[in-house]
Protein backbone atom coordinates (compact mmCIF):
# COMPACT_ATOMS: atom_id res chain seq x y z
CA UNK A 1 0.00 0.00 0.00
CA UNK A 2 1.52 3.28 -1.14
CA UNK A 3 0.59 6.59 0.41
CA UNK A 4 -1.32 8.84 -1.98
CA UNK A 5 0.88 11.86 -1.42
CA UNK A 6 4.43 12.27 -0.01
CA UNK A 7 4.45 12.28 3.77
CA UNK A 8 5.39 15.40 5.71
CA UNK A 9 7.50 15.20 8.88
CA UNK A 10 6.63 17.08 12.05
CA UNK A 11 6.61 16.93 15.85
CA UNK A 12 3.61 16.07 17.98
CA UNK A 13 2.39 18.77 20.32
CA UNK A 14 -0.63 16.96 21.73
CA UNK A 15 -3.36 14.47 20.91
CA UNK A 16 -6.89 15.14 22.14
CA UNK A 17 -10.54 14.18 21.62
CA UNK A 18 -9.19 10.85 20.30
CA UNK A 19 -9.32 11.91 16.66
CA UNK A 20 -7.41 15.21 16.73
CA UNK A 21 -3.76 16.14 17.21
CA UNK A 22 -1.75 19.33 17.05
CA UNK A 23 1.66 19.18 15.38
CA UNK A 24 4.43 21.55 14.46
CA UNK A 25 5.82 21.09 10.98
CA UNK A 26 9.48 21.36 10.05
CA UNK A 27 8.92 24.84 8.63
CA UNK A 28 7.65 25.98 12.04
CA UNK A 29 3.97 26.11 11.12
CA UNK A 30 1.45 24.54 13.49
CA UNK A 31 -1.46 22.43 12.25
CA UNK A 32 -4.38 20.43 13.61
CA UNK A 33 -4.46 17.00 11.98
CA UNK A 34 -6.82 14.03 11.87
CA UNK A 35 -5.83 11.02 14.00
CA UNK A 36 -7.51 7.90 12.62
CA UNK A 37 -7.21 5.91 15.83
CA UNK A 38 -9.85 5.58 18.58
CA UNK A 39 -7.58 3.54 20.87
CA UNK A 40 -5.30 4.43 23.75
CA UNK A 41 -2.15 4.62 21.57
CA UNK A 42 0.00 3.77 24.61
CA UNK A 43 3.58 4.90 24.07
CA UNK A 44 2.84 6.52 20.71
CA UNK A 45 1.26 9.87 21.52
CA UNK A 46 3.82 11.57 23.77
CA UNK A 47 4.47 15.25 23.00
CA UNK A 48 7.69 15.67 21.03
CA UNK A 49 7.36 12.44 19.05
CA UNK A 50 8.47 12.64 15.43
CA UNK A 51 5.39 12.04 13.30
CA UNK A 52 4.67 11.70 9.58
CA UNK A 53 1.56 13.20 8.01
CA UNK A 54 -0.24 12.71 4.70
CA UNK A 55 -1.94 15.57 2.89
CA UNK A 56 -5.30 14.73 1.36
CA UNK A 57 -5.66 15.39 -2.37
CA UNK A 58 -9.23 16.58 -1.61
CA UNK A 59 -9.05 20.41 -1.38
CA UNK A 60 -12.45 20.55 0.39
CA UNK A 61 -11.43 18.42 3.34
CA UNK A 62 -11.71 20.27 6.67
CA UNK A 63 -8.44 18.83 8.03
CA UNK A 64 -6.14 18.35 5.05
CA UNK A 65 -3.43 16.50 7.02
CA UNK A 66 -3.76 13.00 8.52
CA UNK A 67 -1.36 11.42 10.99
CA UNK A 68 0.04 8.17 9.55
CA UNK A 69 3.32 7.21 11.26
CA UNK A 70 5.36 7.65 14.42
CA UNK A 71 9.13 7.57 14.01
CA UNK A 72 10.69 5.25 16.60
CA UNK A 73 14.24 4.77 17.87
CA UNK A 74 16.70 2.91 15.67
CA UNK A 75 15.08 3.88 12.40
CA UNK A 76 11.87 1.99 13.15
CA UNK A 77 8.31 3.14 12.46
CA UNK A 78 4.83 2.53 13.85
CA UNK A 79 1.64 3.03 11.84
CA UNK A 80 -1.17 4.62 13.85
CA UNK A 81 -4.01 4.63 11.30
CA UNK A 82 -6.32 1.76 12.28
CA UNK A 83 -8.06 1.84 8.89
CA UNK A 84 -4.94 0.78 6.98
CA UNK A 85 -4.53 -2.89 8.03
CA UNK A 86 -7.61 -3.91 6.04
CA UNK A 87 -6.16 -2.27 2.93
CA UNK A 88 -2.80 -3.91 3.57
CA UNK A 89 -4.38 -7.33 4.05
CA UNK A 90 -6.63 -6.87 1.01
CA UNK A 91 -3.60 -6.29 -1.20
CA UNK A 92 -1.78 -9.27 0.33
CA UNK A 93 -4.76 -11.60 -0.14
CA UNK A 94 -5.10 -10.57 -3.79
CA UNK A 95 -1.41 -11.28 -4.32
CA UNK A 96 -1.55 -14.66 -2.56
CA UNK A 97 1.00 -13.35 -0.05
CA UNK A 98 -0.58 -14.96 3.04
CA UNK A 99 0.05 -18.72 2.63
CA UNK A 100 -2.37 -19.65 5.44
CA UNK A 101 -5.20 -17.95 3.51
CA UNK A 102 -4.17 -18.55 -0.11
CA UNK A 103 -5.98 -20.60 -2.74
CA UNK A 104 -9.51 -19.18 -2.60
CA UNK A 105 -11.24 -17.91 -5.72
CA UNK A 106 -12.47 -14.69 -4.09
CA UNK A 107 -11.91 -12.49 -1.06
CA UNK A 108 -14.92 -10.29 -0.43
CA UNK A 109 -14.62 -7.45 2.09
CA UNK A 110 -17.25 -6.33 4.58
CA UNK A 111 -19.63 -9.30 4.29
CA UNK A 112 -22.54 -9.42 6.74
CA UNK A 113 -22.42 -12.19 9.34
CA UNK A 114 -23.08 -12.85 12.99
CA UNK A 115 -25.21 -10.38 14.94
CA UNK A 116 -25.41 -7.18 12.92
CA UNK A 117 -21.70 -7.43 12.09
CA UNK A 118 -19.56 -7.46 8.98
CA UNK A 119 -16.56 -9.74 8.67
CA UNK A 120 -13.48 -8.01 7.27
CA UNK A 121 -13.02 -10.62 4.54
CA UNK A 122 -14.87 -13.74 3.44
CA UNK A 123 -12.64 -16.07 1.45
CA UNK A 124 -14.56 -18.53 -0.70
CA UNK A 125 -14.21 -20.88 -3.67
CA UNK A 126 -11.16 -22.70 -4.91
CA UNK A 127 -12.41 -25.99 -3.50
CA UNK A 128 -11.72 -24.77 0.04
CA UNK A 129 -14.06 -24.18 2.98
CA UNK A 130 -15.42 -20.66 3.35
CA UNK A 131 -13.06 -18.77 5.63
CA UNK A 132 -14.14 -15.83 7.78
CA UNK A 133 -11.24 -13.44 8.40
CA UNK A 134 -11.19 -10.69 11.02
CA UNK A 135 -8.29 -8.22 10.94
CA UNK A 136 -7.00 -6.40 14.03
CA UNK A 137 -4.50 -3.56 14.13
CA UNK A 138 -1.64 -3.99 16.61
CA UNK A 139 0.80 -1.23 17.56
CA UNK A 140 1.38 -1.68 21.30
CA UNK A 141 4.88 -2.57 22.50
CA UNK A 142 5.76 -2.44 26.19
CA UNK A 143 8.54 -4.99 26.63
CA UNK A 144 11.30 -6.42 24.48
CA UNK A 145 10.18 -7.29 20.97
CA UNK A 146 6.63 -8.24 22.01
CA UNK A 147 3.71 -6.75 20.11
CA UNK A 148 0.53 -6.81 22.20
CA UNK A 149 -3.22 -6.48 21.66
CA UNK A 150 -5.40 -4.78 22.73
CA UNK A 151 -4.14 -1.45 24.07
CA UNK A 152 -7.44 -0.77 25.86
CA UNK A 153 -10.72 -2.55 26.60
CA UNK A 154 -12.47 -3.69 23.41
CA UNK A 155 -15.87 -5.28 23.90
CA UNK A 156 -16.32 -5.13 20.13
CA UNK A 157 -13.19 -7.23 19.67
CA UNK A 158 -14.48 -9.85 22.10
CA UNK A 159 -17.77 -9.94 20.20
CA UNK A 160 -15.89 -10.62 16.95
CA UNK A 161 -14.13 -13.59 18.55
CA UNK A 162 -17.46 -15.07 19.64
CA UNK A 163 -18.92 -14.58 16.16
CA UNK A 164 -15.94 -16.29 14.57
CA UNK A 165 -16.42 -19.22 16.93
CA UNK A 166 -20.05 -19.42 15.81
CA UNK A 167 -18.90 -19.70 12.19
CA UNK A 168 -16.65 -22.62 13.12
CA UNK A 169 -19.63 -24.28 14.81
CA UNK A 170 -21.51 -23.98 11.52
CA UNK A 171 -18.73 -25.87 9.71
CA UNK A 172 -16.73 -22.95 8.33
CA UNK A 173 -13.15 -21.89 8.93
CA UNK A 174 -12.45 -18.73 10.94
CA UNK A 175 -9.20 -16.82 11.32
CA UNK A 176 -8.22 -13.85 13.48
CA UNK A 177 -5.38 -12.00 11.75
CA UNK A 178 -3.35 -9.57 13.85
CA UNK A 179 -1.43 -7.01 11.77
CA UNK A 180 1.53 -5.54 13.66
CA UNK A 181 1.91 -1.97 12.49
CA UNK A 182 5.38 -1.43 13.85
CA UNK A 183 8.79 -2.61 12.73
CA UNK A 184 10.47 -3.28 16.10
CA UNK A 185 8.49 -6.40 17.11
CA UNK A 186 9.11 -10.07 16.37
CA UNK A 187 6.51 -11.80 18.57
CA UNK A 188 2.83 -11.36 19.45
CA UNK A 189 0.85 -11.90 22.63
CA UNK A 190 -2.32 -10.68 24.32
CA UNK A 191 -2.24 -7.80 26.79
CA UNK A 192 -4.51 -9.60 29.25
CA UNK A 193 -3.81 -7.08 32.00
CA UNK A 194 -5.34 -4.31 29.86
CA UNK A 195 -8.45 -6.29 28.88
CA UNK A 196 -9.02 -9.57 30.78
CA UNK A 197 -12.36 -9.99 29.03
CA UNK A 198 -10.74 -10.06 25.62
CA UNK A 199 -8.17 -12.58 26.83
CA UNK A 200 -10.96 -14.87 28.02
CA UNK A 201 -12.81 -14.48 24.71
CA UNK A 202 -9.59 -15.26 22.82
CA UNK A 203 -9.02 -18.46 24.80
CA UNK A 204 -12.62 -19.57 24.29
CA UNK A 205 -12.45 -18.86 20.56
CA UNK A 206 -9.25 -20.84 20.10
CA UNK A 207 -10.76 -23.73 22.04
CA UNK A 208 -13.72 -23.56 19.65
CA UNK A 209 -11.40 -23.84 16.62
CA UNK A 210 -10.76 -20.21 15.65
CA UNK A 211 -7.24 -19.82 14.29
CA UNK A 212 -5.01 -16.91 15.31
CA UNK A 213 -2.15 -15.70 13.14
CA UNK A 214 -0.01 -12.57 13.29
CA UNK A 215 2.02 -10.80 10.60
CA UNK A 216 4.47 -7.95 10.87
CA UNK A 217 4.70 -5.12 8.35
CA UNK A 218 7.27 -3.23 6.31
CA UNK A 219 6.82 0.48 6.99
CA UNK A 220 8.44 3.55 5.47
CA UNK A 221 7.32 7.10 4.60
CA UNK A 222 6.55 5.71 1.13
CA UNK A 223 4.04 3.06 2.21
CA UNK A 224 3.18 -0.01 4.26
CA UNK A 225 3.05 -3.64 3.17
CA UNK A 226 2.52 -6.95 4.91
CA UNK A 227 5.69 -8.68 6.03
CA UNK A 228 5.95 -12.20 7.38
CA UNK A 229 4.35 -14.33 10.10
CA UNK A 230 5.40 -13.98 13.74
CA UNK A 231 4.74 -16.39 16.61
CA UNK A 232 1.48 -16.04 18.56
CA UNK A 233 1.37 -16.85 22.26
CA UNK A 234 -1.18 -16.47 25.04
CA UNK A 235 -1.57 -13.59 27.48
CA UNK A 236 1.37 -11.69 28.96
Amino acid sequence: MKFETPLIRGRLLRRYKRFLADVILEDGAEATVHCANPGAMLGLDAPGEAVWLERSPNPKRKLPLSWRLVELEGGHFAGIDTSLPNRIVGEALAAGAIPELAGHASYRPEVRYGTKSRVDFLASGGGLPDTYIEVKNVHLRREGDWAEFPDCVTTRGAKHLAELAAMVAEGHRAVMLYVIQRTDCARFRLAADLDPGYARAFAAARDAGVEAIAYDTRISPEGISLGGPVPVTGPA
